[in-house]
């Protein structure tokens, strides 16, 4: 199955990817939530990381908030986001 995905940004570097391996579980899994930094993130992301530690037993959750909105995320969130288990990016207004 092929999946295309539009970005929104203006950069025009295009690239061939392939999607990340599936988990199967939560459970003790390390989960980064990356913020578009609007101000209906915060009270959602708390709200899931609650429920995810209550009803998954996920390990641990990290958050990160861009500086901008409409700009892609940066570069450490990117490298930080590498030893997550689950990347989470959200929207809020």
């Amino acid at each position: 199955m092929t999946i295309q995905v539009l970005d929104p940004t203006s950069e025009s570097n295009l690239q061939e990817i392939q999607p990340a391996k599936g988990i199967s579980s939560l459970k003790g899994k390390r989960v980064g939530f990356i913020s578009n930094g609007k101000e209906g993130t915060p009270v959602f992301f708390a709200h899931l990381e609650r429920l995810l530690k209550e009803r998954w037993q996920v390990a641990e959750v990290v958050l990160r908030s861009k500086s901008n909105y409409s700009a892609p995320a940066q570069q450490d969130f990117i490298d930080a986001a590498r030893d997550w288990d689950l990347a989470i990016t959200g929207l809020g207004d």
